[in-house]
């Protein structure tokens, strides 16, 4: 009995430390601040920002308050590339599943940005403005609040914000699918869009909704 008692004592503590370890090994702000357990998933603070709102001249979005399923499909598109980045690649292929699990929960429950509301009713005063409450119907091209909504704050898994993203950020982003670099939309909806777009049209409307954050 005493046996018994000995080996389920140890096996609850062992299950207890196992449980412990997962969890530390899972902890978004660690991996966020800190890096994973790969060395090669560096921080994602270094590039991103403490606060998670990018570093804009640099061209490094904003991941804060962006949908948990966004984050990891493109975490897995930079893996598997269908989003083609050097820099995101290696790190995304270093993280783990539940690396990646906890990481993107802790980015989405982090506060966005105050970004001013905008919709299709307002004044469209300027080209960026144009294409992103009126959009280029003759080219097929919509605009962007139809499908990021109204203050292209986002709309569910698939169509992340726009305003409160840097501008190059945003023309990188329309620069790629116009290249094919990056082709992880559904139905090339957003290749044929950039594709149809010229390149002061990527500078003005990438603008517009930068301007858009307070």
């Amino acid at each position: 009995m005493r046996v018994q008692r000995a080996c389920c004592t140890f096996s609850v503590a062992l299950g207890t430390l196992i449980t412990m370890s997962s969890a530390q090994a899972v902890d978004g702000s660690k991996i966020y601040n800190e890096g994973g357990g790969d060395p090669a998933a560096i921080a994602c603070a270094t590039c991103h920002g403490a606060d998670g709102r990018g570093l804009g001249p640099a061209g490094f979005p904003r991941l804060a308050g962006l949908s948990p399923a966004y984050l990891a499909k493109q975490l897995a598109d930079f893996k598997s590339g269908s989003r083609d980045n050097p820099v995101m690649k290696p790190i995304a292929s270093a993280l783990g599943d539940e690396e990646v699990k906890a990481v993107v929960a802790m980015l989405s429950a982090m506060p966005s940005p105050e970004t001013r509301h905008v919709t299709r009713v307002d004044l469209a005063d300027s080209p960026g403005a144009v294409l992103a409450l009126r959009g280029a119907w003759g080219r097929n091209i919509p605009e962007c609040v139809a499908c990021h909504g109204p203050g292209a704050v986002g709309v569910g898994d698939h169509f992340p914000p726009l305003a409160g993203q840097s501008a190059e950020y945003l023309s990188a982003q329309l620069n790629a699918w116009r290249d094919g670099s990056r082709k992880n939309d559904p139905n090339d909806l957003m290749g044929h869009i950039a594709r149809s777009m010229t390149d002061e049209e990527v500078s003005a409307v990438a603008a517009y909704f930068a301007g858009l954050s307070h």
